[in-house]
């Protein structure tokens, strides 16, 4: 239920041949820095244009002035980066997605049409492709007591290896405004999340998460 292709679809990412030979999506997370040097210098330069230090943006993209990006860190075609974005490096961003106004990201991989529109914050993660996260909503993702991460499931838990690891949300999921995504969250494809909920572990593919221990099956 962990298997990437149960979660992702990898044909709407740049960072699709780093997720080659791995069984977790979460195994990406460490090696993101060094995907983007490695395919950055390669990326057409009638297409993206290097701005600054290991930073490429696509000619078509919009950043406003207003946003920090430090890198390395690639954006995709007609993307939105808004108003105080707050990119810190180590950072993939699809085609046809929309960073938002004081939205901070670190070290992540997101799939094109991604929305992340409105104080967000996402670190050491994963947004599949059409996913969206709602006003306020975040991820967390180390842990209170600093120990490694686990992906908590019915019947068990599955030991990461990682201390920083936020959360992994499928294509199409929805994550509802002022959410918070404990640290190791996996939201299957498909699912919708209810505002203000606090989320930790896995929540199935096809679910409505309308609080713990309160999950409803797509019908």
């Amino acid at each position: 239920m962990f298997d990437i292709n149960e979660i992702l679809d990898l044909s709407h990412t740049i960072a699709a041949p780093l997720f080659e030979g791995k069984q977790y999506p979460w195994e990406v997370l460490p090696d993101i820095g060094d995907f983007i040097l490695k395919v950055g210098p390669t990326l057409p330069e009638d297409e993206y244009e290097k701005r600054g230090e290991d930073i490429w943006i696509a000619k078509d993209a919009k950043v406003f002035d207003s946003a920090y990006i430090t890198g390395p860190c690639i954006i995709g075609h007609k993307t939105e980066v808004r108003h105080c974005a707050f990119l810190r490096g180590k950072i993939i961003v699809g085609d046809n997605a929309v960073v938002g106004n004081s939205t901070e990201l670190k070290n992540v991989i997101i799939f094109d049409n991604v929305q992340v529109p409105h104080y967000n914050y996402v670190g050491d993660s994963v947004l599949g492709f059409k996913s969206h996260m709602g006003a306020g909503s975040i991820t967390s993702n180390v842990k209170s007591d600093k120990t490694l991460t686990a992906v908590r499931y019915d019947g068990g838990k599955l030991e990461t290896g990682l201390k920083k690891f936020g959360a992994i949300i499928g294509d199409y999921v929805e994550v509802g405004c002022g959410s918070v995504l404990n640290p190791a969250s996996v939201i299957g494809r498909n699912s919708q999340i209810y505002p203000l909920s606090m989320i930790r572990g896995y929540v199935p593919a096809n679910s409505i998460y309308k609080k713990q221990g309160e999950v409803a099956t797509k019908i």
